[in-house]
């Protein structure tokens, strides 16, 4: 079968659909032909876009010969580029801009919010099937749950192989994700004020520096290490006492890195947000506040690591991309 993807960025550009993306078409090429269609990237078909930040225009249509054309949204522009059917839609998440890009407000966003749900509703029009990552996260979508009657659940994957299963761990809690005002990472910073935990911070963005200023302020232990490979990741994620993703919105709609410290035997400790609750709650515990993510963070024992990170292990199992791959292709074969 000839697939086609599409997708605004690809690898070595950072992000999680782009390592979605890249992660599923290497599964798939086992046993397919497959292209990528992106702005930018290696290995793939590029297309001279107006780059427009998170959301590339190509600048004409895009010609596509394929059995089956797979698109990857939110920036819609790109799916709306080509005419081909069958189709498929991975919608990872629902448009929301940030309150704040470098400390400052930013001005006009339910407006720049409505226009492009207005756009994203047309590429999710014309597809014949849109993939969600959760149940979870596609009945509280504004947008998904006018389209539910093409909605099918599929999970994100991970390389469940490539984590170390372990439940000795180290006196660190991690946090893993870029440094941006809606990751939250300044909730985890409060919740550990004054406390004696230290907190490893593997990333970087744009606020590092605000979050640097806010551990100094909270007195908190924390040592910020910036972007680290993926080799010490894996590392990072075997041996800490927990993992924490405090994210504030609907930008985050899944977690990644939730499922990837869950195949380390790790708990994690997740906002109640759409989607994320429902991942974390496999594996680990779900806050509301300040106050009840230091307390969590206070009960995480060595009992507690070995119950909670060997249920999350063998949730973790179940969302290899081997696994999370067939789903997608026996999908291509109903349209085919």
């Amino acid at each position: 079968m000839k697939i086609v993807m599409t997708t605004p960025y690809y690898p070595p550009h950072i992000g999680g659909i782009e390592l979605h993306v890249k992660n599923l078409a290497s599964e798939l090429a086992k046993r397919h032909d497959v292209e990528v269609v992106s702005s930018c990237g290696g290995d793939v078909k590029r297309v001279r876009c107006l780059n427009i930040p998170y959301s590339p225009i190509p600048l004409k249509r895009i010609k596509i010969e394929t059995d089956v054309i797979h698109h990857h949204i939110p920036s819609p522009f790109f799916a709306l580029m080509t005419d081909f059917k069958p189709s498929v839609v991975t919608y990872h998440n629902d448009i929301v801009i940030p309150e704040k890009v470098n400390g400052h407000k930013m001005q006009f966003r339910e407006g720049i919010e409505k226009i492009s749900e207005k756009i994203m509703r047309k590429a999710l029009d014309r597809c014949d099937i849109v993939i969600a990552t959760t149940l979870d996260y596609a009945l509280t979508s504004n947008v998904l749950k006018d389209y539910l009657d093409k909605v099918r659940i599929i999970p994100n994957g991970i390389h469940v192989r490539d984590f170390i299963y372990t439940t000795d761990k180290e006196d660190f809690i991690l946090y893993v994700g870029r440094l941006v005002e809606y990751k939250g990472l300044d909730i985890l910073i409060r919740a550990l004020s004054g406390s004696r935990e230290t907190l490893v911070v593997a990333g970087d963005g744009e606020d590092a520096e605000i979050f640097k200023r806010l551990a100094k302020k909270m007195n908190v232990k924390a040592v910020f290490l910036g972007r680290v490979g993926y080799n010490r990741l894996i590392r990072l994620l075997s041996k800490a006492k927990c993992l924490v993703l405090p994210s504030k919105n609907r930008l985050e709609a899944f977690g990644i890195v939730l499922l990837e410290a869950m195949a380390s035997g790790t708990p994690v400790i997740a906002s109640d947000i759409p989607g994320v609750r429902w991942i974390a709650g496999k594996g680990g515990f779900v806050f509301k506040n300040v106050e009840e993510l230091r307390a969590l963070i206070d009960n995480i024992d060595e009992k507690t690591v070995k119950i909670i990170g060997r249920k999350g292990r063998k949730f973790a199992e179940k969302h290899d991309w081997e696994i999370i791959a067939k789903k997608v292709e026996k999908i291509y074969t109903e349209l085919v």
